[in-house]
């Protein structure tokens, strides 16, 4: 397509810069702000952050609620996107349609209407009172399950879509073939889907999770000041008590977790693999 090499590298130094001057520039500028101590290089504002109570726990909650969002994720999206891909071709885009629907909708939208839901006088706690199971409204907003099904409906459309274009990839007789060497769905699950559908995985759960860790609207409307999450925490520590250093460790700890996450999915899907 180009002549040369130096071509290609002038025509994408427009966009290279302008990435660089408006997006890192101001992210390194950022991050920069929780390794200094003065006028010299330090570690000690995480030392000072992980030595406060609250922050591991914040840390702690957030990490595995992450995991927990994940994991079920995966499980949810393989069994929707295992029924999706053997659908007839009208059913298939008709399920694909709906799956991607919530994607078009504001997350704002999707999360205030969980307060609808799970409310003093939601749905939920209509049907737990009249059903004789509670006689007084359960408190349902303001928790961890809320916060864990806001993110859960948030972002599972991300898994089971890139589950189903695993699923499609993935050779038609490959099922069949270990159904008739007497493999039970257990093992046709292990030994074959998992192993031919590892990048969708990857892909999913890395989206998954990373969305998980920095999603704030969903954490602040349905967990608020008593399930605090880092992104929460960061909006804090920036809007109320001004502590920019504090909101770069908070920044830095994001990053990391994010990149490790994909980083780990891929070697064990790699282990597994060559297993």
């Amino acid at each position: 397509m180009f002549q040369n090499r130096a071509e290609a590298l002038a025509l994408a130094l427009p966009a290279a810069i302008f990435a660089t001057v408006v997006f890192l520039l101001p992210v390194a500028i950022l991050l920069s702000e929780g390794f200094r101590a003065g006028s010299a290089w330090s570690l000690s504002a995480y030392a000072d952050f992980f030595s406060q109570t609250l922050n591991r726990i914040v840390f702690l909650r957030t990490f595995r609620l992450g995991l927990e969002v994940t994991a079920v994720s995966a499980v949810i999206g393989y069994a929707a996107a295992f029924a999706i891909v053997n659908l007839p071709a009208n059913g298939k885009g008709r399920m694909i349609g709906l799956v991607t629907l919530p994607l078009m909708i504001s997350p704002v939208a999707r999360t205030y209407a969980w307060i609808v839901i799970l409310g003093r006088t939601g749905i939920v706690n209509q049907a737990i009172t009249g059903l004789g199971l509670s006689a007084e409204p359960l408190r349902l907003l303001f928790t961890e399950t809320a916060v864990f099904i806001g993110l859960l409906q948030l972002f599972l459309p991300l898994m089971i879509l890139s589950l189903i274009s695993a699923l499609e990839n993935m050779p038609k007789d490959a099922i069949p073939a270990a159904r008739v060497l007497g493999a039970n769905w257990f093992q046709v699950f292990w030994k074959v889907i998992l192993p031919l559908t590892r990048e969708g995985l990857v892909v999913g759960g890395t989206l998954v999770f990373t969305g998980s860790l920095t999603a704030y609207i969903t954490p602040a409307v349905l967990g608020g000041s008593k399930v605090l999450m880092l992104e929460t925490l960061m909006y804090q520590q920036v809007s109320v008590a001004n502590d920019f250093v504090s909101a770069s460790v908070i920044a830095f700890i994001l990053i990391v977790m994010s990149f490790a996450a994909n980083i780990l999915l891929k070697r064990l899907a790699t282990a597994r693999n060559r297993r």
